[in-house]
């Protein structure tokens, strides 16, 4: 198991937490296993920016992003080098450190809403 250190967020986990994920699973199915409801908007399909973390420590280790990622980060808010969407990134065997920046753009939820 590895272990993921989430950074306090107002709205998913005010506290801060620290989650225990199996290497392979997407750091989108480990926080949404921990009961971090991080959001998800495209089922995973790395069709959005609703579950973009930015990677505070063991960004290293990560297999670098696709270019389809890299092209749906660039509109993501709050981007740093080292942001990445959960759903693409794989949890490997070094440990994490994530902090869920605190907006995200779900242009689904804002079109129906607007």
């Amino acid at each position: 198991m590895t272990r993921i250190i989430v950074l306090p967020h107002a709205e998913y986990c005010p506290q801060g937490a620290v989650i225990e994920a199996e290497a392979g699973n997407t750091l989108c199915d480990a926080l949404l296993a921990g009961g971090i409801e991080i959001e998800h908007a495209c089922e995973q399909s790395c069709a959005c920016t609703t579950c973009h973390v930015i990677v505070r420590e063991g960004f290293d280790a990560l297999e670098g992003a696709a270019d389809d990622e890299e092209d749906l980060l660039d509109r993501a808010w709050g981007l740093t080098p080292r942001s990445r969407l959960s759903c693409q990134v794989i949890v490997g065997a070094v440990p994490l450190t994530v902090e869920i920046p605190r907006y995200t753009i779900n242009l689904a939820r804002e079109e129906k809403h607007g």
